[in-house]
């Protein structure tokens, strides 16, 4: 089979990622093997590229790219959920199957620690897959395990989002369009900024209600308030971290909540909030900021329901092959994309 291997030699994608052979992996017990059709990159692999994100890459190499779907393969022995044929993709974080977080389901996330699905097969356990809904190619379910699902939670996770209530969602990468989706299938208000007209022109397509240009208007919080009529929105969906989280906060009504997913603006040499500031505007207004780490099996199937009885298909900018999977790289990098990117394998 091929496989790409990401390995520690350098900031660069023609330094670390190399495209290998090697011998199709066999399932085990409880173990399904899982033919990839198509794969879907993230902000998350442009960090671990970078030697920015707290994974350590091992010396052998590591597969990357979390987000993935295909076909079922072979199932080893003890398997009863799948059968060859079925169409699956892969849960992101494969421990965390309903519940909350804990920390010991980082050692088995997808892409980092554990091998990733920029290959043409790989081996899962049978618990760690999902449906691929009836409505989606695999081009498109390939980018639900991180930007959809993420977004899932923010919307409708712990205090989910009502057509009486407003969304802010920064920029018009995968996440954000995803809450864009998903608050307008909530009959929600929908905020979004970008530093493109043109995005924000497509944005509107799909039911943005309040566009910003925070390129133009680099004080875009108080043109938030000002299109809530000084309340603030009820959820931001906060993506660049400490280059923006200062005016997210202050995007927030007084009780509303900030779902941290991201840290964007890490490549972009954002600035930082001071811990003191942050504690004064979060008490004094009753705010909740919550650090939001994709989300659960459980949470993934009840997004999956929702997607096919919407019939909701994922905004996908481009869709490069498999050959050309360090292009893919580049351009998510180079912040073109609307949507999210993705390779096709096979």
């Amino acid at each position: 089979m091929r496989a790409y291997k990401l390995y520690n030699k350098g900031p660069k994608i023609e330094e670390s990622l190399n495209l290998e052979s090697a011998p199709i992996p066999k399932p085990g017990q409880g173990q399904v093997l899982v033919r990839v059709r198509a794969v879907s990159l993230n902000f998350r692999d442009i960090l671990l590229l970078r030697r920015l994100y707290p994974v350590q890459v091992p010396e052998t190499g590591l597969i990357p790219v979390s987000d993935g779907a295909g076909e079922v393969e072979e199932v080893g022995e003890g398997v009863t959920k799948w059968k060859k044929g079925d169409r699956v993709w892969g849960n992101f974080i494969q421990d965390w199957l309903a519940g909350d977080f804990r920390s010991e389901y980082h050692g088995s996330v997808l892409g980092g620690p554990l091998d990733g699905l920029l290959a043409d097969y790989r081996v899962l356990p049978e618990n760690g897959l999902l449906r691929v809904p009836n409505n989606l190619s695999f081009e498109e379910a390939s980018t639900l395990p991180i930007a959809a699902l993420t977004a899932w939670h923010a919307v409708f996770g712990v205090r989910p989002a009502t057509p009486d209530q407003s969304v802010l969602a920064l920029g018009t990468g995968g996440v954000s369009i995803f809450a864009l989706q998903f608050a307008k299938l909530a009959g929600a208000r929908v905020v979004i900024t970008s530093s493109s007209d043109e995005k924000l022109a497509r944005a509107k397509a799909l039911g943005a209600d309040d566009l910003i240009n925070y390129k133009s208007s680099p004080d875009w919080e108080k043109d938030v308030l000002k299109v809530t009529n000084g309340r603030g929105v009820d959820h931001v969906v906060e993506v660049g971290g400490a280059g923006t989280l200062q005016k997210s906060i202050a995007s927030a009504k007084p009780g509303g909540i900030v779902h941290i997913i991201g840290v964007l603006s890490q490549l972009e040499g954002g600035g930082q909030y001071p811990s003191s500031e942050i504690v004064r505007d979060v008490l004094f207004r009753g705010l909740t900021v919550r650090g939001l780490f994709v989300g659960s099996k459980q949470m993934a199937e009840d997004m999956n329901r929702a997607i096919e009885q919407h019939d909701l298909h994922p905004v996908i900018d481009k869709v490069f092959p498999f050959e050309q999977a360090k292009e893919a790289y580049k351009y998510l990098e180079s912040g073109s994309h609307f949507g999210k990117v993705v390779i096709k394998i096979a």
